[in-house]
């Protein structure tokens, strides 16, 4: 990996940011090599590699900020970048403190490079059996195996000098199953924060076959009946209820602007007695763990909720400014060309007491939601829309039928406040989060859990 910039170089660069009155600059470099094999019919129909390098400078005066990237790390071209991210600035002016070199690189046990693409091919090519090998009714699946080995490098004014290796593979299948007249998609994707010896944890036939699983079970399900009823949430990717519609109104980036439901309730009773939730960005080898974030700070872990009561928010160095509130290492972006923001990285509600088989045995009338599905959530209310990959009805106490189509519809605070059963133990989904700095790698989850009552919606009729 190339990133090399001398100390003298950079505070060379951080100066010339701020030769119009900038009381803070900061220098952002990134090289990112990246593997995709793509596989579908059986036969490998996209093998990509590529190669990312830039940097991106910062400044502010105040809260007003301005962000200029390069794909050119030359010093002419840094310090050209440098000098039109200041001409966006003015004000009084600031010091540059003297570097304290942080280096939070860890080498993985088998590094991307080091692996030939036909280890890949196999990865993807056995996914794709294990999907095509489920069913007869499995029209079409597409495999992916993906690697990312970035290394990255932020330096500042108040003295930071930090660099880290972020490695991530992930195995990504999505299978079709059709019976003539309709058809129905499984999605699976699980990864890891490590090297290639990440897929050894992974058994790629079966995480197609789970996929094809789920697309052949929605495929013969009636559609879900509209309704008002508990829902059972399952652990895992069933997390991604908190994650897009608490998680994102808890950032800086919509607390600090007052765009929030969360705004003001620090120290506030927001969610049930039953539930604990944190964003640990610590978390060794997991998907959305990072050693330090986009602007230099060390990840930690931040108590989200605890027993109900509001405790903290998701800041970065511009909402810190705004707020009024130190920062949590939780800025984060896409890639160089895109400027930091508060960002999550793995976030989770808290494993609780209560008993998995349970919250399906004492619903006399519910859905159960085993897998979730893409939404859209408004942070400034909480509002959601989020549909279910794939769930069961439930009636006295146990699963009546798959059924397929369903929603669910609801506000955060309404959801965290009537969940009255948490499950004893935590599992997280992979998935890669939008925002306006960028798509990320992101963890969520949770335990099962249950919400007491939520709006379905569905177009079946009684079942």
């Amino acid at each position: 990996m190339n990133l090399l910039i001398t100390h003298d170089r950079a505070y060379e660069v951080l100066r010339a940011a701020q030769e119009t009155g900038a009381d803070f600059a900061e220098l952002f470099m990134e090289d990112t090599r990246a593997n995709n094999i793509t596989v579908t019919r059986g036969e490998v129909e996209d093998a990509a590699s590529s190669h990312r390098h830039g940097a991106g400078i910062r400044v502010f005066a105040g809260i007003r900020t301005a962000y200029a990237y390069t794909a050119d790390t030359s010093r002419g071209a840094l310090l050209e970048t440098a000098r039109a991210a200041a001409a966006a600035i003015r004000g009084d002016g600031g010091t540059c403190a003297p570097f304290s070199p942080r280096d939070c690189r860890v080498i993985p046990r088998i590094p991307f490079a080091d692996v030939r693409n036909d280890r890949r091919v196999k990865i993807a090519r056995d996914a794709y059996d294990g999907a095509v090998g489920y069913s007869s009714e499995i029209v079409q699946a597409v495999t992916d195996c993906i690697d990312v080995d970035s290394d990255i490098l932020v330096c500042n004014t108040d003295g930071v000098f930090a660099r880290d290796r972020r490695c991530r593979m992930r195995l990504f299948v999505r299978a079709v199953a059709s019976d003539g007249k309709s058809t129905q998609t499984g999605h699976e994707g699980p990864g890891y924060g490590m090297g290639f010896e990440g897929f050894d944890r992974i058994d790629a036939a079966d995480v197609g076959k789970r996929a094809a699983e789920c697309a052949v079970t929605m495929l013969h399900a009636p559609e879900c009946p509209a309704a008002s009823l508990p829902v059972v949430i399952d652990g895992g990717f069933g997390g991604v209820i908190f994650h897009e519609a608490c998680g994102h109104s808890l950032e800086a980036t919509s607390v600090s602007r007052g765009n929030s439901e969360f705004c003001g309730k620090l120290g506030m009773k927001v969610a049930a007695d039953c539930v604990s939730a944190v964003d640990d960005g610590t978390m060794p080898g997991e998907w959305g763990s990072l050693r330090i974030d986009d602007e230099g700070t060390p990840t930690r872990r931040n108590l989200l909720i605890e027993h109900g009561i509001l405790r903290g928010y998701l800041v970065d160095r511009l909402g810190g400014l705004r707020m009024n509130m130190p920062v949590t290492g939780s800025s984060r972006r896409q890639n160089y060309t895109y400027a930091p923001t508060s960002r999550m990285t793995n976030t989770f509600i808290l494993p609780g007491e209560d008993d998995d088989d349970a919250m399906i045995a004492d619903c006399p009338e519910g859905l159960y939601a085993k897998s979730m599905g893409g939404g859209s959530v408004n942070p400034l209310t909480g509002e959601f829309n989020f549909s279910v990959s794939e769930c069961y009805w439930i009636r006295d106490g146990k699963i009546l039928t798959p059924v397929r189509g369903a929603t669910l519809i609801g506000r955060g605070t309404q959801v965290i406040a009537r969940i009255d059963r948490v499950g004893k133990t935590m599992t997280m989904g992979q998935g890669m989060c939008g925002s306006i700095s960028g798509s990320i790698p992101t963890n969520v989850g949770q335990p099962r859990i249950r919400v007491s009552e939520l709006t379905i919606g569905g177009k079946g009729g009684n079942l």
